[in-house]
């Protein structure tokens, strides 16, 4: 039998061990000490959420994660719908990501 586009290659690839020692080499490599960006990370986190963030977003960001309540309770505590309180969060992370990502 003939083969109609020709002879079939394996494709190479690295074996895994050649990647993990690439990657301790490059982790090595780039570890060093990161606690000036991570203060300057929860400044800005800090400010975003009392600046970028609306009321509600910033009332339910704050039950879930600082309190760490759960939807459906706080959806049972603010008279509101799972759906709303997961898009409410949903948007609030979003808000955050877009002005956090320029503090690295």
């Amino acid at each position: 039998m003939t083969r109609r586009y020709g002879r079939s290659r394996q494709p190479e690839y690295l074996r895994s061990s050649d990647l993990l020692g690439g990657l301790d080499a490059w982790e090595r490599e780039n570890s060093g000490d990161n606690e000036e960006q991570l203060a300057r990370l929860r400044r800005n986190l800090k400010k975003a959420r009392e600046t970028e963030l609306t009321a509600k977003q910033a009332e339910i960001l704050h039950m879930y994660y600082d309190l760490g309540m759960s939807v459906p309770r706080i959806a049972q505590e603010k008279g509101l719908h799972k759906s709303t309180v997961s898009r409410t969060l949903a948007r609030g992370r979003e808000r955050l990501k877009r002005y956090l990502q320029y503090s690295w």
